[in-house]
């Protein structure tokens, strides 16, 4: 059985197993999702969507459904396709268009609190006693309760899916954040904690051309999900991937070591970081993240850049692209805000 990751335009992801020679949408309604149809016979494109990674089979579809450029570009129709391996396919359309609960809740419990510097903390949990894996796609994030209050913060996952459902969350300390004063002053090994998941659009597609990875702050998060699915299948990466990763202050790098890791079990990967306010102890480069930017990285625009970090860095590297007419570039980016 293969598993498909149905990811809709609201942002939210639904997994499902398919059975060797299931039409996807069968598996989808037989999980309780109701694609949009109207014929079944790949003529009116109502269940059109997008192969975003893996192998897959179509039956008939007519020229009207989908062009020849649609289907170069991995198009798809729910009422013809037959997976061949893992796939992700993306709709443009709600997923409330279809029978859904929305993201599942999940009970979780603290097991460490890893302090990585005075600005960033590893949150460690084990959802092990969900029935079976909690799926998610490298990159994606979880809505989480912060104990003994009724907010809720959004971190992504510093991990990939793993069936023993230990996860790890990259949060970044502020001073008087909610989750901050949580983690600093009374978590505890064993605290309950709920979650939401899978949320988010942001994730690892089908390597196809060099990758570009820009992190700023904890956005690193996102990347280590995906940098842990590389490595566990290292041979499918023969693209080069360079992650460029921009902090304010030398304490504010973390996560050194395993990245690392990355670079001796992934022959093609390389990160290079750089730091905007520098002290003594700091030999490396100095200033924000385009400042690293060469354009022999950039493979004259052909390449898949994935930005993760504040809204100012996301800018200021979509600027750097537009200045040098990169327009092929294919770009997909999560913004975002500590609090």
């Amino acid at each position: 059985m293969h598993k498909v990751a149905l990811n809709f335009s609201d942002g939210r992801t639904h997994f499902i197993g398919i059975n060797p020679g299931e039409v996807l949408m069968d598996a989808a309604l037989r999980h309780g999702l109701t694609l949009p149809v109207d014929c079944r016979e790949g003529v009116c494109a109502s269940c059109k969507g997008t192969c975003q990674s893996g192998q897959y089979d179509l039956e008939y579809v007519d020229e009207d459904a989908l062009s020849e450029d649609d289907l170069e570009k991995g198009g798809i129709l729910a009422c013809q396709m037959r997976v061949e391996s893992d796939c992700a396919v993306r709709f443009d359309f709600d997923s409330t268009l279809c029978t859904s609960a929305g993201p599942e809740e999940v009970e979780a419990v603290v097991t460490r609190v890893e302090v990585l510097s005075d600005s960033t903390a590893t949150l460690h949990l084990d959802a092990s006693g969900r029935e079976g894996q909690l799926d998610f796609l490298p990159g994606q994030y979880a809505h989480v309760q912060v104990p003994g209050t009724d907010e809720w913060r959004s971190y992504s996952f510093a991990c990939q899916p793993n069936e023993n459902n230990q996860l790890q969350l990259l949060i970044r300390l502020l001073p008087d954040g909610v989750m901050s004063n949580y983690l600093r002053d009374r978590a505890q090994p064993g605290d309950s904690i709920r979650l939401k998941a899978p949320l988010g659009a942001f994730y690892l597609q089908q390597v196809k051309r060099p990758l570009i990875l820009v992190a700023g702050g904890t956005g690193l998060a996102a990347f280590l999900g995906m940098l842990d699915q590389m490595e566990s299948e290292p041979s499918r990466i023969d693209q080069p991937v360079n992650l460029f990763y921009g902090v304010t202050k030398p304490e504010d790098l973390c996560e050194l070591e395993r990245l690392d890791r990355y670079q001796q079990a992934i022959p093609s990967f390389t990160y290079h970081s750089i730091v905007m306010q520098p002290d003594e102890s700091w030999q490396g480069p100095e200033g924000v993240v385009t400042d690293l930017f060469e354009e022999q990285h950039f493979n004259a625009g052909e390449v898949d850049a994935y930005l993760c970090g504040p809204p100012p860095m996301v800018e200021a590297v979509k600027n750097w692209l537009d200045q040098r007419q990169m327009e092929n570039a294919n770009i997909y980016f999560e913004k975002f805000s500590a609090s």
